[in-house]
């Protein structure tokens, strides 16, 4: 059993039963979610029957949810940061393996979890790694829990100081639609890890003003996606990504 802190105030413990869904990377958000809801009727349910961290109007929080008579971990949703660093990163390979396994909070009261403030992805979209501080992206972890495929919990002193995402790319798509279960093309992972530099700070900034080079970057990205001809769900996805900034920003 692991014991850390989510926040300054709340503690978890690690249990036997990580969570059993299959993580959905919805990039329109963009964010990460594991849980049992399709819609958000269903997500409205699952508020009713759960404590935690959930993210209301203008609140920059992450959600997390935790059963209201058990206490244990049935649903997160972690949002990817605006800011994109190219910064030092350690890699699993790093530091200890993940343990998967499910949280039970200490107790029952409801708390803010504020959100990751950077990301790194590597060019073939390896993984996705947010953090609540950039500097933390070249921290080894002292402790890494597996909540569920594929998304990992990163511990250092006792804190959770981020979060990671192996192999995005597989767990991409839109809105609440389940992941197609087939492996991702590399042509989809290089256009993953491009689609989020384009929509993130400090590139985002440059598409905006319309700089040059950002604009090249942005115009090979739509024209690569527009002839990749295979992993077609999830091309389609990422099309529709950089078409918008295309119609957002072009004079």
């Amino acid at each position: 059993m692991v014991r850390f802190a989510v926040t300054e105030s709340v503690s978890v413990e690690t249990t036997m039963s990580p969570l059993p869904y299959t993580p959905r990377f919805d990039i329109t958000v963009p964010a990460v979610t594991v849980a049992g809801y399709a819609d958000m009727e269903g997500r409205e349910r699952l508020l009713g029957k759960t404590f935690g961290s959930t993210q209301w109007l203008w609140a920059a929080t992450d959600d997390i949810y935790f059963d209201q008579e058990t206490r244990k971990l049935v649903g997160v949703s972690l949002f990817v940061p605006p800011l994109f660093t190219s910064a030092q990163v350690c890699y699993p390979s790093d530091g200890p393996p993940a343990r998967l396994a499910g949280l039970r909070a200490k107790v029952t009261d409801a708390f803010e979890l504020p959100q990751a403030t950077a990301f790194h992805c590597d060019p073939d979209a390896t993984e996705l790694r947010c953090v609540q501080d950039p500097a933390l992206l070249g921290v080894v972890p002292d402790v890494r829990v597996g909540i569920a495929c594929g998304l990992t919990l990163l511990v250092r002193s006792g804190r959770m100081i981020g979060w990671s995402l192996a192999d995005p790319a597989h767990y991409l798509t839109g809105g609440f639609a389940e992941p197609d279960p087939g492996p991702p093309s590399p042509a989809t992972r290089r256009r993953l890890a491009e689609c989020l530099a384009l929509i993130s700070e400090p590139l985002v900034d440059k598409v905006m003003d319309q700089v040059p080079d950002a604009w090249n970057y942005l115009r090979e990205t739509e024209r690569a996606l527009r002839e990749q001809s295979d992993d077609e769900h999830r091309r389609d996805v990422l099309y529709k990504v950089v078409s918008r900034l295309i119609e957002d920003y072009k004079s």
